[in-house]
């Protein structure tokens, strides 16, 4: 597997506690449309926005858990699909950049290697700098967001997958972070599949929460976990930066 890919897999893996703050709402909504006929609920966005949700269960023709799991899966097939789709436009980005200005690609690895750090600081919560880099996000997440007028009340699997690719547009520090190796890439193809590889490494805690395994959860919220994850991420970040400045000067 490229480093690349396997890179964005171990950032997702690692940023999961941090899914479920931004995630974790919706996906836990969608696991209860079967258990609450109807069910009114908010999905909460880390402070960037409430979304209402309205969900009224149909009458399936499946068993309530094989509906279940169809909604959460359908809801981050789409999810992974927005974020492929924002890092071939970044990627697509970086090739013009390197091409056009000039801009050397070992820079663009510095600056991916920058962000890698600043999540760690951020995941640990010692420095809080991306929240900045979200608020960039929060104008064009005003003007998605009420889209989502059109796939409530979540009762099938078309819906769950709008909802999903709504959502992946979501202002998010990790995706952020991880969009600067797509930058980096050079290559549309090759920014979507790192976005690609960092959404499948986001799944195992969120599909973990839709199951309903609570230990995953708890001990993603643990502090010393978190910690622990930080660190790695910066530890990662520092070693980035040093190939990158060795392959730059």
């Amino acid at each position: 597997m490229d480093l690349d890919l396997f890179s964005a897999f171990i950032i997702g893996l690692l940023g999961s506690g941090h899914c479920l703050a931004m995630c974790g709402g919706i996906t836990t909504m969608l696991t209860s449309a079967i258990d609450k006929p109807v069910n009114m609920r908010t999905a909460k966005a880390s402070g960037q926005g409430d979304i209402p949700v309205n969900v009224t269960s149909p009458q399936p023709s499946c068993s309530p858990y094989t509906f279940r799991l169809n909604l959460v899966f359908f809801y981050h097939i789409g999810r992974i699909a927005s974020y492929c789709l924002i890092g071939a436009i970044v990627g697509f980005t970086g090739s013009i950049a390197a091409k056009n200005i000039g801009i050397p690609i070992a820079g663009l690895r510095l600056l991916a290697a920058v962000f890698l750090i600043l999540l760690g600081l951020y995941i640990g919560k010692w420095l809080l700098w991306l929240n900045r880099i979200e608020a960039l996000g929060k104008g064009l997440w005003g003007y998605l967001s009420p889209m989502a007028k059109h796939v409530i009340p979540v009762d099938n699997r078309k819906k769950a997958l709008g909802l999903g690719a709504l959502w992946g547009w979501l202002p998010c520090g990790l995706v952020y972070s991880t969009l600067t190796w797509s930058l980096a890439s050079g290559s549309s193809l090759t920014g979507a599949t790192i976005m690609l590889f960092f959404g499948l490494g986001t799944l195992p805690a969120l599909i973990a929460l839709s199951l309903g395994i609570g230990s995953i959860k708890k001990l993603l919220v643990k502090n010393a976990f978190r910690k622990a994850m930080a660190i790695s991420l910066i530890g990662y970040g520092v070693y980035s930066f040093t190939v990158a400045f060795q392959l730059t000067f």
